[in-house]
């Protein structure tokens, strides 16, 4: 191999806010590598914005941080037809992660940078980190010829890659970390200094089995937009019928939420004088869907069952008392 050091070449990382990404880039950030970090943002990586945390991360080590959003088409070409399926709940991890390492080599000459890191490592997850699962990835992500995804924290259990065979990073001081055992990134993490980093597993929803879950049931009946998915990550989901669904805020933080990401296919349903949850409703909802979703709305509230409340929509207002109890409401809850 080239073992020629050669100066000013810059990475672009493929960021999560995780330890072993942050790891991935201190690696290669240390042998004098310019790295910027990338958050690729499917649209379905965190219930909050974490943006801020995510430039705290990349301060950190060092790396400049740009969020690159291909919302629109993971939807349209990665969620529902991955080439290599699903994991446990929705989540295609290899299709996924090869889109991408494709994305960010695409931008390889906007940021003048020359190859691409991640922070994955050798049979940490069971589907999409198997030495096989790797390779899928690296073919998917069409560089099996240009080769120029760097894994630093396994690279010493992979065949070695174009920056360390032209010695843009130096191969004996990358990693042979394989297995799910979080020992020698604790170990680094603490000779680092970090101390704030993403759990784990934690930062995709499609890993979730009740995100998953509603999203099964929304796509059942109606097409997923980008405006949908910020309405999928917050309040509880209840399905009235095939074309109604209601979704009712959980806490004052949910419910300012609701209000900030409701779409057009959805209308805003308050209760007149009574605390209550604030909840939208598909639009088109029949007088009768109105009146179920007033009193299951009015169920989550202090409401008396004896009594009639007003509950007030885009364009109407129904009075209504709430259920007995809300072990009445449960079969309408998506599971």
């Amino acid at each position: 191999m080239n073992r020629t050091k050669m100066h000013n070449k810059r990475a672009l990382a493929l960021f999560s806010g995780g330890l072993d990404s942050m790891l991935a880039i201190k690696l290669v950030k240390d042998q004098g590598v310019d790295v910027t970090a990338l958050f690729i943002d499917t649209g379905f990586g965190s219930t909050k914005d974490n943006r801020d945390i995510l430039k705290k991360r990349t301060d950190i080590v060092g790396a400049d941080f740009e969020i690159v959003d291909v919302r629109d088409g993971f939807i349209k070409d990665i969620l529902f037809t991955p080439k290599y399926g699903y994991g446990k709940n929705f989540n295609p991890c290899i299709d996924c992660h090869a889109n991408m390492i494709r994305v960010a080599k695409a931008l390889l000459p906007k940021f003048d940078a020359h190859f691409v890191i991640t922070g994955e490592v050798l049979a940490q997850r069971p589907m999409s980190q198997r030495k096989d699962a790797l390779l899928q990835v690296k073919k998917l992500a069409k560089d099996l010829e240009d080769n120029l995804l760097l894994r630093p924290l396994s690279a010493k259990l992979l065949e070695p890659t174009k920056p360390e065979i032209e010695g843009w990073v130096d191969r004996e001081k990358l990693l042979d970390i394989s297995g799910r055992n979080r020992e020698v990134q604790l170990r680094l993490a603490k000779e680092y200094g970090f101390e704030d980093y993403e759990s784990p597993g934690g930062g995709c929803l499609l890993t979730d089995e009740r995100f998953s879950n509603k999203l099964r049931d929304f796509v059942k009946y109606e097409k997923l937009e980008v405006d949908d998915i910020e309405l999928l990550k917050v309040g509880r989901h209840l399905r009235i019928n095939d074309k109604v669904k209601l979704i009712i805020g959980r806490n004052q933080e949910e419910n300012q939420k609701i209000k900030d990401v409701i779409n057009r296919k959805m209308e805003l349903i308050d209760v007149l004088d009574l605390p209550s949850p604030i909840s939208c409703i598909s639009k088109g909802a029949t007088k009768e869907d109105k009146e179920l979703a007033a009193k299951i709305i009015l169920t989550f509230t202090k409401a008396k069952s004896d009594e009639e409340y007003v509950v007030t929509f885009d364009k109407e207002s129904i009075k209504a008392s709430p259920f007995n109890s809300r072990d009445e409401v449960k079969k309408y809850f998506i599971k």
